[in-house]
């Protein structure tokens, strides 16, 4: 499916001229029926467009996915026919993509979303842009780049975000279809010059580096490869293993890797030592995120109501083929979340794995370097240099004491962060009295001896402080 340039500077025209953008389809919703429409219920906004204003035509025909009469869609309807983009349904045509403006300022083309009652999803169905491809947008870092990598664009979402920040992109796909309507997608966004290859993993780039490799891969892990976006075939979580161990022979030095992905959690084994080993092999710094953990059955439902295939014939099989797929693993969850890697050039790299469920501040990737060098630096600094460095404590850290009313001493002390990760962690008193303190002037070697003698300790130890600045409450 192509379209030729000038038809879609036309088309794009036209929806700049009708307001069909994020704000422009959100002000003439309403909050009711845009705030359903995010959930993936219609009808109320099938409502609100029912007076088919020329806004209200395209909203229907693009977004919705409904046939609109000829006389109410003003489009080049002939030219978008015979592209494919529209079919002829009687007097009316539909759209046979979904094409929806994006955050960026540009669009994306997809396939529509399934649902129930629909036909089967084809193998080759290209999903749209989602939870996931906004969460992989905000965690990316902000610094401009030479050379950028989206391995697996699908429909070229997160070349709308890169496109800004980096002088070339080379963006691949295993899936022909996704490719072409990735390049309506840049087309109708304005973007020019993307290098577009298929194949599989890194095979189109073999010998190639770059400075940013971002991937929201097919991490879906079944027992079956059954639809090209979300499953690769591998065995188990392999993939994204395979993923990040292959990734730093792409990278430049100083170059990241950032990506979603599924890990499993098996009985008997620590989740964050199996995700741990996998960026301890790499040779980067790497740091990993769990932001969601759900059970198996949880897991298998949420992919089978993403194909729409909840009440057809083929669900109950399908649900207990996967669940008995994941019991003879042993599995008890599946972890998804962040990782990305560093090619920082050390010869001691730093690997941290942890899980955040709460809200951070976005997006993650204009502070994603004060992250990485907070977590090197607790792991690099001798305690003599510990001792000799002056730290700040962070912005937006707050002290929380909780205790009985009257007490004369809490029975715990929390910091909280405000910003960033917003993190919480208990302090004991020294760590407590040091985020009073610590403001750049003194090194730390005098105010640990100035509280040790308040509390009748001598030699206080910094080691405590370790995890405080690895975790970004304090900074040097």
């Amino acid at each position: 499916m192509k379209a030729p340039s000038d038809l879609l500077r036309r088309l794009r025209a036209r929806f700049d001229e009708t307001g069909y953008t994020i704000d422009g389809v959100r002000e003439r919703l309403g909050d009711v029926a845009a705030g359903a429409l995010a959930r993936e219920e219609l009808v109320p906004a099938l409502r609100a467009t029912k007076d088919l204003d020329p806004l209200a035509a395209l909203i229907r025909l693009w977004w919705l996915g409904v046939p609109v009469s000829t006389a109410a869609a003003d489009l080049p309807l002939s030219e978008l026919v015979q592209c494919g983009l529209l079919v002829k349904v009687g007097d009316a045509v539909q759209a046979s993509v979904h094409l929806q403006p994006w955050e960026t300022g540009g669009y994306v083309v997809s396939d529509r979303k399934v649902r129930p009652g629909d036909p089967a999803v084809r193998r080759d169905h290209v999903v749209g842009a989602g939870g996931a491809s906004a969460n992989l947008a905000q965690l990316v870092t902000r610094q401009p780049v030479e050379r950028a990598l989206d391995l697996g664009t699908g429909c070229g979402v997160q070349v709308l975000h890169l496109a800004d920040r980096a002088g070339h992109i080379v963006a691949t796909d295993v899936n022909r279809r996704a490719l072409d309507l990735a390049q309506l997608s840049w087309g109708l966004s304005g973007i020019e010059g993307v290098d577009v290859r298929r194949g599989s993993m890194f095979d189109p780039v073999e010998d190639e580096r770059f400075d940013l490799i971002v991937s929201n891969p097919p991490f879906v892990i079944s027992p079956h490869a059954r639809l090209t976006y979300r499953e690769a075939g591998y065995q188990a979580d392999d993939f994204c293993r395979e993923l990040v161990r292959l990734a730093p022979t792409h990278l430049n030095p100083g170059g990241h890797c950032q990506l979603l992905a599924n890990w499993l959690h098996v009985k008997g084994e620590d989740w964050q030592d199996r995700l741990g080993g996998w960026l301890a092999e790499t040779g980067c710094d790497g740091w990993a995120v769990q932001r969601d953990a759900q059970d198996p059955a949880e897991y298998v439902e949420l992919w089978l109501k993403d194909a729409a295939e909840q009440g057809t014939p083929a669900y109950r099989e399908r649900y207990d083929e996967w669940l008995a797929w994941f019991e003879a693993q042993n599995v008890t969850g599946i972890g998804f979340g962040w990782i990305t890697l560093h090619a920082s050039g050390t010869l001691d790299p730093v690997v941290r794995v942890e899980e955040l469920s709460q809200q951070v501040e976005l997006p993650v990737g204009a502070y994603l370097a004060d992250i990485l060098d907070s977590i090197t630096t607790a792991h690099r600094l001798t305690d003599d240099d510990l001792l000799a460095t002056a730290l700040h404590l962070s912005k937006g850290v707050l002290e929380e004491r909780i205790g009985l009313p009257g007490a004369e001493d809490p029975t715990h002390i929390i910091l909280r962060q405000t910003r960033g990760l917003r993190r919480t962690t208990t302090v004991g008193t020294v760590e407590a009295a040091l985020a009073g303190v610590c403001d750049g002037q003194l090194p730390l070697a005098p105010l640990l001896a100035a509280i040790g003698d308040i509390l009748g300790e001598q030699h206080l130890s910094p080691t405590p402080l370790r995890p405080l600045i690895a975790e970004g409450y304090f900074h040097t």
